[in-house]
Protein backbone atom coordinates (compact mmCIF):
# COMPACT_ATOMS: atom_id res chain seq x y z
CA UNK A 1 0.00 0.00 0.00
CA UNK A 2 1.17 3.51 -0.69
CA UNK A 3 0.43 6.27 1.81
CA UNK A 4 0.94 9.54 -0.05
CA UNK A 5 -0.66 11.60 2.70
CA UNK A 6 1.17 9.81 5.54
CA UNK A 7 -2.07 9.42 7.47
CA UNK A 8 -1.49 6.00 9.06
CA UNK A 9 2.21 6.48 9.70
CA UNK A 10 1.53 9.71 11.56
CA UNK A 11 -1.50 8.38 13.44
CA UNK A 12 0.10 5.18 14.72
CA UNK A 13 3.58 6.62 15.16
CA UNK A 14 2.22 9.43 17.35
CA UNK A 15 -0.69 7.54 18.88
CA UNK A 16 0.19 8.43 22.47
CA UNK A 17 0.50 12.15 21.81
CA UNK A 18 -1.78 14.29 23.97
CA UNK A 19 -3.05 16.25 20.98
CA UNK A 20 -4.21 13.08 19.19
CA UNK A 21 -6.00 11.94 22.35
CA UNK A 22 -7.72 15.32 22.47
CA UNK A 23 -8.72 15.06 18.80
CA UNK A 24 -10.13 11.56 19.35
CA UNK A 25 -12.14 12.68 22.38
CA UNK A 26 -13.61 15.63 20.46
CA UNK A 27 -14.29 13.47 17.39
CA UNK A 28 -15.86 10.41 18.99
CA UNK A 29 -17.15 11.62 22.34
CA UNK A 30 -15.70 8.50 23.96
CA UNK A 31 -12.12 7.71 23.01
CA UNK A 32 -11.58 3.95 22.79
CA UNK A 33 -8.47 4.33 20.65
CA UNK A 34 -10.36 4.09 17.37
CA UNK A 35 -9.20 5.52 14.06
CA UNK A 36 -12.14 5.25 11.70
CA UNK A 37 -15.83 6.17 11.67
CA UNK A 38 -16.55 3.91 14.64
CA UNK A 39 -18.05 5.14 17.91
CA UNK A 40 -17.97 3.29 21.22
CA UNK A 41 -21.73 2.71 21.13
CA UNK A 42 -21.54 1.34 17.62
CA UNK A 43 -18.70 -1.01 18.60
CA UNK A 44 -20.70 -2.25 21.58
CA UNK A 45 -23.64 -2.97 19.26
CA UNK A 46 -21.32 -4.81 16.87
CA UNK A 47 -20.07 -6.92 19.78
CA UNK A 48 -23.63 -7.97 20.52
CA UNK A 49 -24.17 -8.77 16.83
CA UNK A 50 -21.18 -11.12 17.04
CA UNK A 51 -22.52 -12.74 20.24
CA UNK A 52 -19.16 -12.09 21.93
CA UNK A 53 -18.53 -13.84 25.25
CA UNK A 54 -15.58 -15.20 27.26
CA UNK A 55 -15.90 -18.63 25.63
CA UNK A 56 -15.70 -17.26 22.06
CA UNK A 57 -12.54 -16.27 20.20
CA UNK A 58 -12.48 -13.09 18.09
CA UNK A 59 -10.16 -12.16 15.24
CA UNK A 60 -9.97 -8.43 14.54
CA UNK A 61 -8.61 -7.78 11.03
CA UNK A 62 -6.86 -4.42 10.51
CA UNK A 63 -6.87 -3.73 14.24
CA UNK A 64 -4.73 -0.59 13.99
CA UNK A 65 -3.54 0.47 17.44
CA UNK A 66 -5.90 -2.01 19.10
CA UNK A 67 -8.40 0.30 20.79
CA UNK A 68 -11.66 -1.30 19.61
CA UNK A 69 -10.30 -4.82 20.19
CA UNK A 70 -9.30 -3.96 23.76
CA UNK A 71 -12.69 -2.31 24.29
CA UNK A 72 -14.37 -5.59 23.26
CA UNK A 73 -12.06 -7.62 25.49
CA UNK A 74 -13.00 -5.42 28.47
CA UNK A 75 -16.71 -5.13 27.65
CA UNK A 76 -17.47 -8.75 26.73
CA UNK A 77 -14.55 -10.66 28.28
CA UNK A 78 -13.80 -12.13 24.86
CA UNK A 79 -10.28 -13.34 23.97
CA UNK A 80 -9.08 -11.26 21.01
CA UNK A 81 -6.37 -11.65 18.40
CA UNK A 82 -5.72 -8.53 16.37
CA UNK A 83 -3.73 -8.29 13.14
CA UNK A 84 -2.51 -5.29 11.20
CA UNK A 85 0.13 -4.51 8.58
CA UNK A 86 1.35 -1.46 10.53
CA UNK A 87 4.26 -2.29 12.84
CA UNK A 88 3.70 0.96 14.75
CA UNK A 89 0.01 0.12 15.19
CA UNK A 90 0.74 -3.40 16.47
CA UNK A 91 3.39 -2.08 18.87
CA UNK A 92 0.96 0.49 20.26
CA UNK A 93 -1.74 -2.18 20.61
CA UNK A 94 0.46 -4.60 22.54
CA UNK A 95 1.72 -1.78 24.78
CA UNK A 96 -1.88 -0.75 25.53
CA UNK A 97 -2.86 -4.36 26.29
CA UNK A 98 0.00 -4.67 28.79
CA UNK A 99 -0.77 -1.30 30.38
CA UNK A 100 -4.41 -2.26 30.87
CA UNK A 101 -3.58 -5.79 32.17
CA UNK A 102 -5.21 -7.38 29.14
CA UNK A 103 -2.19 -9.13 27.63
CA UNK A 104 -3.52 -12.54 28.66
CA UNK A 105 -6.75 -11.88 26.76
CA UNK A 106 -5.62 -9.74 23.83
CA UNK A 107 -2.65 -10.29 21.51
CA UNK A 108 -1.68 -8.35 18.39
CA UNK A 109 0.44 -9.48 15.46
CA UNK A 110 1.92 -7.87 12.39
CA UNK A 111 0.18 -9.60 9.48
CA UNK A 112 -0.62 -8.57 5.91
CA UNK A 113 -4.31 -9.48 5.79
CA UNK A 114 -4.35 -9.47 1.99
CA UNK A 115 -2.72 -12.92 1.98
CA UNK A 116 -3.02 -16.23 3.81
CA UNK A 117 -3.56 -15.77 7.53
CA UNK A 118 -1.20 -17.52 9.99
CA UNK A 119 -3.99 -19.37 11.77
CA UNK A 120 -5.30 -22.93 11.59
CA UNK A 121 -8.67 -23.76 10.08
CA UNK A 122 -11.65 -23.01 12.35
CA UNK A 123 -9.55 -21.07 14.87
CA UNK A 124 -12.14 -18.38 15.66
CA UNK A 125 -15.79 -17.98 16.55
CA UNK A 126 -16.03 -14.45 15.15
CA UNK A 127 -14.19 -12.15 12.73
CA UNK A 128 -14.50 -8.36 12.72
CA UNK A 129 -13.09 -5.83 10.24
CA UNK A 130 -14.13 -2.21 10.70
CA UNK A 131 -13.79 0.32 7.86
CA UNK A 132 -10.77 -1.49 6.41
CA UNK A 133 -11.90 -4.18 3.97
CA UNK A 134 -11.58 -1.52 1.26
CA UNK A 135 -7.78 -1.62 1.74
CA UNK A 136 -7.52 -5.36 0.98
CA UNK A 137 -6.90 -6.02 -2.70
CA UNK A 138 -8.58 -9.36 -3.49
CA UNK A 139 -11.98 -9.42 -1.77
CA UNK A 140 -13.02 -12.92 -2.87
CA UNK A 141 -9.73 -14.32 -1.54
CA UNK A 142 -10.02 -12.30 1.67
CA UNK A 143 -13.56 -13.55 2.32
CA UNK A 144 -12.49 -17.13 1.60
CA UNK A 145 -9.67 -16.81 4.12
CA UNK A 146 -11.98 -15.37 6.76
CA UNK A 147 -14.35 -18.28 6.17
CA UNK A 148 -11.45 -20.73 6.54
CA UNK A 149 -10.44 -19.47 9.99
CA UNK A 150 -14.05 -19.34 11.24
CA UNK A 151 -15.63 -22.40 12.79
CA UNK A 152 -18.88 -23.66 11.18
CA UNK A 153 -21.62 -21.30 12.26
CA UNK A 154 -19.08 -18.62 13.17
CA UNK A 155 -19.99 -14.98 12.59
CA UNK A 156 -18.40 -12.33 10.39
CA UNK A 157 -19.01 -8.60 10.78
CA UNK A 158 -17.47 -5.90 8.65
CA UNK A 159 -18.17 -2.39 7.46
CA UNK A 160 -17.39 -1.16 3.97
CA UNK A 161 -17.19 2.65 4.08
CA UNK A 162 -16.92 3.29 0.35
CA UNK A 163 -19.82 1.51 -1.31
CA UNK A 164 -20.51 3.40 -4.53
CA UNK A 165 -24.06 4.77 -4.42
CA UNK A 166 -23.81 7.83 -6.64
CA UNK A 167 -21.81 9.75 -9.20
CA UNK A 168 -18.14 10.46 -8.40
CA UNK A 169 -15.55 12.63 -10.11
CA UNK A 170 -12.01 11.49 -10.74
CA UNK A 171 -10.77 14.20 -8.36
CA UNK A 172 -13.07 12.98 -5.59
CA UNK A 173 -11.93 9.38 -6.06
CA UNK A 174 -8.27 10.45 -5.99
CA UNK A 175 -8.66 12.46 -2.77
CA UNK A 176 -10.83 9.82 -1.06
CA UNK A 177 -8.12 7.22 -1.73
CA UNK A 178 -5.15 9.51 -1.05
CA UNK A 179 -4.14 7.72 2.17
CA UNK A 180 -3.51 4.31 0.62
CA UNK A 181 -4.86 1.55 -1.62
CA UNK A 182 -8.67 1.47 -1.92
CA UNK A 183 -11.28 -0.74 -3.57
CA UNK A 184 -14.45 1.09 -4.60
CA UNK A 185 -17.25 -1.48 -4.73
CA UNK A 186 -20.69 -0.97 -6.29
CA UNK A 187 -23.85 -1.47 -4.27
CA UNK A 188 -24.84 -5.15 -4.15
CA UNK A 189 -21.34 -6.51 -4.78
CA UNK A 190 -20.61 -7.29 -1.13
CA UNK A 191 -23.75 -9.37 -0.87
CA UNK A 192 -22.84 -11.29 -4.03
CA UNK A 193 -19.29 -11.95 -2.87
CA UNK A 194 -20.40 -13.08 0.59
CA UNK A 195 -22.75 -15.62 -0.96
CA UNK A 196 -20.09 -16.86 -3.37
CA UNK A 197 -17.66 -17.31 -0.45
CA UNK A 198 -20.11 -19.54 1.45
CA UNK A 199 -21.58 -17.05 3.92
CA UNK A 200 -25.23 -16.59 4.83
CA UNK A 201 -26.02 -12.88 5.07
CA UNK A 202 -27.84 -12.19 8.35
CA UNK A 203 -27.92 -8.41 8.37
CA UNK A 204 -27.16 -5.52 6.04
CA UNK A 205 -27.53 -1.95 7.29
CA UNK A 206 -26.69 1.45 5.88
CA UNK A 207 -24.54 3.04 8.62
CA UNK A 208 -23.41 6.09 6.65
CA UNK A 209 -24.77 8.42 9.31
CA UNK A 210 -21.85 7.65 11.63
CA UNK A 211 -19.40 8.50 8.85
CA UNK A 212 -21.14 11.83 8.16
CA UNK A 213 -21.15 12.89 11.81
CA UNK A 214 -17.71 11.56 12.71
CA UNK A 215 -15.97 13.10 9.70
CA UNK A 216 -17.52 16.50 10.48
CA UNK A 217 -16.35 16.42 14.10
CA UNK A 218 -12.91 15.12 13.07
CA UNK A 219 -12.38 18.03 10.67
CA UNK A 220 -13.37 20.54 13.35
CA UNK A 221 -11.22 18.92 16.05
CA UNK A 222 -8.16 18.91 13.82
CA UNK A 223 -8.72 22.54 12.83
CA UNK A 224 -8.94 23.47 16.51
CA UNK A 225 -5.57 21.80 17.17
CA UNK A 226 -3.98 22.81 13.86
CA UNK A 227 -0.67 24.17 15.15
CA UNK A 228 -0.07 21.26 17.53
CA UNK A 229 -0.83 18.74 14.79
CA UNK A 230 1.45 20.42 12.27
CA UNK A 231 4.23 20.26 14.86
CA UNK A 232 4.08 16.44 14.89
CA UNK A 233 2.66 15.66 11.41
CA UNK A 234 4.17 18.36 9.27
CA UNK A 235 2.15 20.81 7.18
CA UNK A 236 1.86 18.49 4.16
CA UNK A 237 0.33 15.61 6.10
CA UNK A 238 -1.94 17.97 8.03
CA UNK A 239 -3.33 19.62 4.89
CA UNK A 240 -3.60 16.32 3.02
CA UNK A 241 -5.52 14.73 5.89
CA UNK A 242 -7.90 17.69 6.09
CA UNK A 243 -8.57 17.45 2.34
CA UNK A 244 -9.19 13.72 2.73
CA UNK A 245 -11.64 14.26 5.60
CA UNK A 246 -13.50 17.04 3.80
CA UNK A 247 -13.98 14.74 0.82
CA UNK A 248 -15.15 11.89 3.07
CA UNK A 249 -17.73 14.21 4.59
CA UNK A 250 -18.95 15.61 1.26
CA UNK A 251 -19.34 12.18 -0.35
CA UNK A 252 -21.00 10.51 2.64
CA UNK A 253 -23.32 13.46 3.37
CA UNK A 254 -24.53 13.39 -0.25
CA UNK A 255 -24.75 9.55 -0.09
CA UNK A 256 -22.63 9.18 -3.20
CA UNK A 257 -20.29 6.95 -1.20
CA UNK A 258 -21.99 5.03 1.59
CA UNK A 259 -20.88 3.01 4.61
CA UNK A 260 -22.57 -0.38 4.87
CA UNK A 261 -22.58 -2.99 7.64
CA UNK A 262 -22.61 -6.71 6.87
CA UNK A 263 -23.15 -9.51 9.37
CA UNK A 264 -22.91 -13.06 8.01
CA UNK A 265 -22.69 -16.64 9.22
CA UNK A 266 -20.21 -19.22 7.94
CA UNK A 267 -22.09 -22.03 6.27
Amino acid sequence: MTEPVGFYKSTYGNFGAEVLAAVRAETYGRDIGQNSWLTAEEQKRFGRDLALAPDRRLLEVACGSGGPALFLAETFGVPVTGIDISEAGVAAANAAAAERNLAARAAFKGVDATGALPFADQSFDAVQCIDAINHLRDRPAVLAEWRRVLRPGGLLLYTDPIVVTGILTSEEIATRSSIGFFLFVPEGENQRLLGAAGFELLRHDDVTGNEVETSSRWIAAREKHRDELIAIEGAETYEGTQAFLRTVHALSASRRLSRHLFVARRG
